[in-house]
């Protein structure tokens, strides 16, 4: 029955749903025997026993079908629960634990359990079976999710085999579950549980820029090579020991992350779409913002404002940011730098650091956005980040042994040119832009956030 027949005859919806929910199948014991008992009626009529080997040969399949069907248990006796995690990161596996109880015993009965897995997540590899033991029925597979976004688990449909194998009972019940699939957290995730001053993110240490900043912190023992103007001379005569000072940067400034969902976000660099890149990079940076005492914002833009989270502070803020940005996808339009800038600068009026996550060929490219992101820096300090792509990179380092390897070199040579003038012309203007592999994208944000938090920039 196809979905269209569904969808347009309500008698042919009404019956694709019974065979679905209610279906009997014979199975393979069954026909063997149907093919012995016809073979043995062929005999009976050779003999001239046609007639009594036909009645004798149905009757016992008749008999034989009814014990088979009675001792299987009946469907509104049964109840069926599915046990999932509501979240999972992206290509993280995770086990789905399925189980069948019933008030009754019932022995030497098999199951088989067909779950409406999403298109995007892994399938099992095997069949999911499982054998009665007592009043239950108990079965589990690992499956994974492929892309970011919600998705939803709703039939389940199981086959129950009869004690003496002839038939099988077929039902499909509704077990509606959510699962949230959400970026790969684990940088996050790293930065939260690890020491304040030996933050790791991808195997590398942050930069932490030392004795910086102008809001007071601690007074501590003298050590050689400390600056002597931070020396607390009154601290000092009350201990009888050289104490200095220590200063950290202003806790409590605001950083927005800014995020491309546009055409070019959807492009894959190294397994996974720059848009993949670009959350688990933001989301990095945002937890070590909120670490550190800041306020993180987020403002998703394609055509139009996909999603916008004001600046909050504190570690649990980070949560809202995740349910706002785990979903988001890219469009098949260019992204509007002109909408997003001048929705950003009319909701945040206080300087913030902004981090915006592009592709350098969308800045390079955008007709008037030059001047709008000059007005921006202006009130707020910028960072643009841009993703290289490696296989370009490779290019401009291959060896031209044809007329087309030579073509190729060049336009890539052609291409990486053009990205880093557009660079060095927008820093020229003050405006910090970053063109980095995908592989480096969260270290590489992380660390200018904290140059530019040590160095008091905003």
């Amino acid at each position: 029955m196809t979905a269209t027949s569904r969808t347009r005859w309500r008698r042919f919806r009404y019956l694709a749903n019974a065979l679905e929910r209610r279906m009997l199948i014979p199975t393979t014991r069954l026909a063997a025997l149907a093919g012995a008992g016809a073979a043995l009626i062929g005999a009976g009529y050779a003999v001239g026993l046609g007639a009594a080997a036909f009645l004798l040969v149905n009757g016992l399949l008749l008999v034989l079908s009814i014990i088979d069907l009675s001792l299987m248990p009946r469907r509104k006796s049964l109840k069926f629960t599915r046990e999932i995690p509501e979240k999972a990161d992206i290509h993280s596996p995770f086990e789905v634990n399925l189980k069948v109880e019933s008030a009754q015993r019932h022995m030497a009965l098999k199951l088989e359990f067909n779950d409406d897995v999403p298109q995007s997540f892994l399938a099992p590899e095997r069949k999911v079976t499982a054998l009665w033991r007592g009043r239950t029925a108990e079965a589990r597979y690992t499956t994974l999710g492929k892309e970011r976004g919600r998705y939803r688990f709703r039939l389940l449909r199981v086959r129950m085999r009869g004690t003496l194998g002839l038939w099988m009972k077929q039902t499909a019940v509704e077990l509606e579950h959510n699962v949230h699939i959400y970026p790969d957290l684990s940088g996050v995730r790293g930065i939260l549980s690890s020491a304040q001053n030996h933050l790791t993110l991808e195997g590398k240490r942050i930069y932490r820029k030392e004795r910086s900043g102008s809001e007071f912190h601690a007074i501590r023992d003298y050590v050689p090579d400390d600056d002597l103007r931070m020396v607390n001379w009154r601290a000092s005569a009350r201990s009888r020991n050289l104490m200095t000072n220590v200063y950290r940067p202003e806790r409590g400034k605001s950083v927005i992350l800014m995020i491309d969902c546009g055409r070019m976000m959807g492009v894959e660099l190294d397994g996974r779409t720059k848009l993949d890149a670009s959350l688990e990079a933001a989301l990095s940076l945002a937890a070590v913002a909120l670490r550190q005492g800041d306020k993180v914002g987020l403002l998703a833009f394609s055509a139009h404002i996909k999603a916008y989270v004001p600046p909050g502070a504190g570690v649990a803020h980070l949560s809202a940011l995740t349910e706002a940005a785990f979903d988001l996808q890219s469009d098949f339009v260019e992204a509007s730098y002109n909408t997003a800038l001048q929705y950003f600068m009319k909701v945040q009026k206080k300087r913030s650091f902004v981090v915006l996550f592009s592709d350098l060929d969308n800045y390079m490219y955008e007709e008037g956005l030059r001047p709008l992101l000059k007005r921006a820096n202006r009130q707020h300090h910028l960072l643009l980040l841009g993703l290289r792509d490696e296989v370009l990179h490779k290019w401009t380092l291959s060896d031209t042994k044809t007329r087309q390897d030579a073509f190729v070199k060049s336009i890539a040579h052609k291409l990486t040119l053009d990205r880093r003038d557009y660079a060095a012309m927008m820093e020229a203007e003050g405006i910090d832009v970053v063109d980095v592999p995908v592989g480096e994208l969260a270290w590489t944000a992380v660390n200018r956030y904290l140059v530019v938090k040590a160095d008091d920039l905003v």
